[in-house]
């Protein structure tokens, strides 16, 4: 690959989650601050993330695929999403915020995929070469929170968060544009006459993998945890802001430098351990951040949300990364790219679209009824014990093993 390619692919992922960072992380607050909207209308615009990843295989699997170039395709859904973020910066109330941000997740979603086949058609060692692209989209994340909190100070003012859709529309009208300047990316012409059946696209031909009892824990378990990880996506942000931290975009960021530390120990980790006591590390950091968010402060007791933020990195690498590589290692050959269709599905899909519902229930919940803790308190031990159960049940169903090939 010359220096060329290089940079430009480099560029291109830096904006591809530039963007995403850019609204993503404040999304909760904005909801909250600017549209005034209540958990379960914070609960259906976030659930549009994993509608969108559901429908993402169809976008990829019957038109990217077949007819058309990647890095076109790319360029004219980041236009598009440029026009739906100006609109959903313009709106004044979350019913007219909502078709926005339901249309822009479902033409957002398969770009992450995209991005991915633009970048690895230009690589002859993509195991060697795709670290050094694809940590330009944590940087481009990074760099999104950082210009958040400590240039714009947008989550400081109230109301000032409107402005981050503006920032995420030019950087998708820049990205929409160069993306016709990127290396062309045809689709792959098949050698054979034989067509992906909707089944393979979805992922569902690796259904037979859940046979194995070990892969059905593991699915079970994946689909469980995403409802945690859904709480933090939800409430992270503006709980951090309502409980008086200062720069708390900012200050977000931390998980992002987590989660590519914790990237390269991951094989030490996998290697020493296993599988299965890498993975219970993950579910038991989820735990434990979540008890740090419940019982920490913007004052003295800063120091333990903080330390929730940075265990971002083994919540996420220890667990999901993790169950990608143990899934690859578990479907064989044939069914390699099936299996990870099914869990991106299981995943972001039903997981996360669960998980947004019951992060929204529990704070319409504690809202409702009022106790004597505080209600982020509340809020917070919800999923810690959840992430504590599919901990237990995994822990006693899941029979050690190493990651092979099986079935």
């Amino acid at each position: 690959m010359n220096i060329i390619t290089r940079i430009k692919l480099s560029f291109m992922m830096f904006l591809e989650f530039f963007i995403w960072g850019a609204w993503f992380v404040t999304l909760g607050t904005f909801l909250s601050q600017n549209l005034n909207a209540d958990g379960l209308e914070t609960a259906n615009v976030f659930s549009t993330q994993s509608w969108g990843a559901i429908i993402a295989p169809f976008i990829i699997g019957l038109i990217a695929d077949k007819y058309f170039n990647a890095e076109r395709i790319l360029g004219i859904l980041h236009l598009v999403g440029a026009v739906l973020m100006f609109q959903m910066y313009s709106a004044t109330h979350v019913g007219v915020f909502y078709p926005y941000v339901l249309t822009y997740m479902i033409l957002y979603m398969p770009t992450l995929a995209l991005v991915n086949s633009v970048s690895f058609r230009q690589m002859s060692n993509p195991e060697k070469e795709f670290s050094t692209i694809r940590v330009w989209g944590t940087i481009g994340w990074i760099v999104a929170g950082l210009t958040i909190s400590y240039v714009f100070k947008w989550d400081t003012g109230e109301g000032m968060l409107q402005n981050t859709f503006l920032m995420a529309a030019v950087a998708s009208l820049v990205l929409g544009l160069f993306s016709f300047w990127l290396p062309k990316t045809p689709p792959v012409k098949k050698a054979t006459v034989e067509k992906r059946s909707l089944s393979e696209i979805l992922g569902l031909d690796a259904i037979k993998l859940l046979n194995n009892k070990n892969f059905l824990v593991f699915f079970v378990s994946s689909i469980l945890i995403c409802i945690p990880l859904a709480f933090y996506y939800q409430n992270a942000n503006l709980f951090l802001t309502e409980i008086g931290l200062t720069n708390p975009t900012g200050k977000m960021t931390i998980g992002q430098l987590s989660e590519a530390f914790f990237l390269l120990l991951l094989p030490v980790f996998f290697s020493r351990f296993g599988f299965k006591n890498t993975i219970m590390l993950g579910m038991l950091a989820w735990a434990i951040r979540y008890l740090l968010f419940a019982y920490g402060d913007a004052g003295e007791l800063a120091y333990m949300l903080i330390v929730g933020i940075a265990l971002h990195g083994i919540c996420y690498d220890f667990f999901f990364v993790s169950g990608q590589i143990y899934t690859d290692a578990k479907a064989g050959e044939k069914h390699k790219s099936s299996a990870q269709g099914l869990i991106t599905l299981a995943t972001y899909g039903v997981g996360q679209l669960i998980g947004f519902w019951v992060a929204g229930f529990a704070s319409e919940y504690y809202k409702v009824n009022h106790t004597s803790d505080p209600f982020w308190q509340n809020v917070w031990l919800v999923p810690a014990g959840i992430a504590a159960v599919v901990l237990f049940l995994f822990a006693v169903f899941f029979k050690d093993e190493k990651a092979r090939t099986a079935l």
